[in-house]
């Protein structure tokens, strides 16, 4: 145990009951839940648990990782379960009860208020992948006929029960988002003035049916810490913080490395066999197919091969560079679809930047192999073979890493998913075909 870990168990476990709600004020949940995590430390973490008052084991509840929330769960006294459960942020309860199975779920909605059933229900309705499906519904929202005085007082009453109260939204009695206000904006106004004369009118929302990766970009664009979620007639429905926005971003890099390398989304190191066969089989056995009609171009031209030996060798080599070259474009333009930053708008300037790039690059790569060709083979028409077949395959990669992605885009699909299975196909096919190709066209100034 790290003796950083060790002070905090000390710390929580031999402070008297008395004072340990004193001490936890100042301690971060995060940290205890590294303690509690830490596998490599033994201790009885059911009792240890079991001595932190309730707001603080909601506040762990709240920061703990989805997949792990029911196991944290499980390891505290039952008795505190439905308090621990009232409490929790709406979003994270919500995510908590998702991951459920169906026994699980009714039991712990069961254990709710009317008001908290139809809350959770309707969060879970959502798609888990949009602006609703990340939403809380815990917020501040005030009536427009307010005044700063009056506002202020309510604040007041009900710090305690809601978090982020750094922006409040002003709406009218149908609840339409009319403005937001900052605290900075109450404090610093006279306490006569109504909300109406001291509020943002401009308010940046989103439906709740955006996708999470549009509302990244929003939060990107706009630099907010705290943007409301809106139905189709602009009421407020709930509210997306930026902790929620560093949730998305984190889930969307990993699925775009994992789908990219043919993993599913879902995978981690802890998923069972049979899940992980169930991911990646099925690229596999595509990159298969593609790898089957790769190998069939060389036995069409296995006369060449057996009749020059050589190019056996300078075959992997085209198409790995190829292969290389448009994982490169490839990477880059998955991303930049990702960020929303190609468009119809600059997908041609974006296209000449990549294609000179590759042509720059494939006539430096064709001269080094070219002339490592000559000096191996001592054949000058073979290395010359060599390097325009390079150049050729170089260009290839490149339009396949520039063009598939985008297309699969349009087609409302993923780009992340199979990109990379095509665009390697693209350039293991073409790479053997140009150099057994032109090889054979010029098999009698070789031989």
């Amino acid at each position: 145990m790290d003796d950083k870990k060790l002070n905090l168990y000390t710390q929580i476990f031999e402070t008297p009951l008395y004072e340990l709600e004193e001490i936890l004020e100042f301690i971060h949940p995060a940290d205890v839940l590294d303690l509690i995590n830490d596998e490599s430390i033994e201790f009885d973490r059911t009792v240890f648990l079991n001595r932190l008052p309730d707001w603080f084991l909601t506040e762990l509840m709240n920061e703990e990782e989805e997949e792990d929330k029911v196991e944290l769960l499980n390891q505290i006294a039952q008795s505190k379960h439905k308090t621990i459960i009232e409490e929790m942020a709406s979003d994270e309860l919500a995510d908590m009860i998702g991951a459920m199975d169906l026994d699980q779920r009714h039991e712990i909605i069961a254990n709710l208020d009317d008001e908290d059933q139809q809350e959770i229900t309707k969060l879970l309705g959502y798609d888990p992948s949009t602006a609703g499906g990340i939403m809380q519904t815990e917020f501040i929202n005030i009536y427009d006929n307010k005044t700063v005085g009056k506002v202020l007082k309510y604040l007041r009453e009900i710090k305690d029960d809601v978090e982020n109260a750094y922006t409040l939204f002003v709406v009218d009695r149908e609840n339409h988002v009319k403005g937001s206000l900052t605290l900075e904006a109450l404090v610093t106004s006279e306490l006569d003035e109504h909300v109406m004369d001291i509020m943002n009118p401009n308010i940046i929302s989103v439906n709740y049916k955006m996708d999470q990766e549009e509302i990244v970009l929003e939060f990107e664009k706009y630099n907010l810490a705290l943007m409301p979620v809106v139905d189709d007639d602009n009421k407020i429905l709930g509210v997306i913080t930026f902790d929620d926005v560093i949730e998305v971003m984190k889930e969307e890099a990993t699925e775009d490395i994992l789908q990219l390398g043919g993993v599913h989304a879902e995978e981690t190191v802890d998923s069972s066999v049979t899940d992980t066969i169930k991911s990646r089989l099925p690229w596999l056995v595509v990159n298969l197919f593609t790898a089957f009609i790769a190998s069939s171009v060389i036995t069409f031209f296995s006369d060449t091969i057996s009749q020059v030996v050589a190019v056996a060798a300078i075959m992997p080599i085209i198409s790995g560079i190829g292969g290389n070259t448009g994982t490169q474009t490839l990477t880059l333009i998955t991303r930049s679809i990702a960020l929303g930053e190609l468009d119809d708008k600059n997908l041609w300037s974006s296209w000449l930047k990549e294609l000179g790039a590759a042509i720059f690059n494939g006539i430096v790569l064709a001269s080094l192999t070219g002339v490592l060709s000559y000096f191996i083979n001592q054949n000058f028409t073979l290395g010359i073979l060599v390097g325009i077949a390079m150049i050729l395959n170089t260009l290839v990669a490149v339009v396949a890493g520039f063009f598939i992605p985008y297309f699969l885009n349009k087609l409302k699909i993923d780009p992340a998913i199979s990109s990379g299975v095509f665009v390697t196909a693209c350039t293991d096919i073409s790479g053997f075909l140009l150099i057994l190709g032109l090889t054979s066209l010029f098999i009698e100034r070789i031989i």
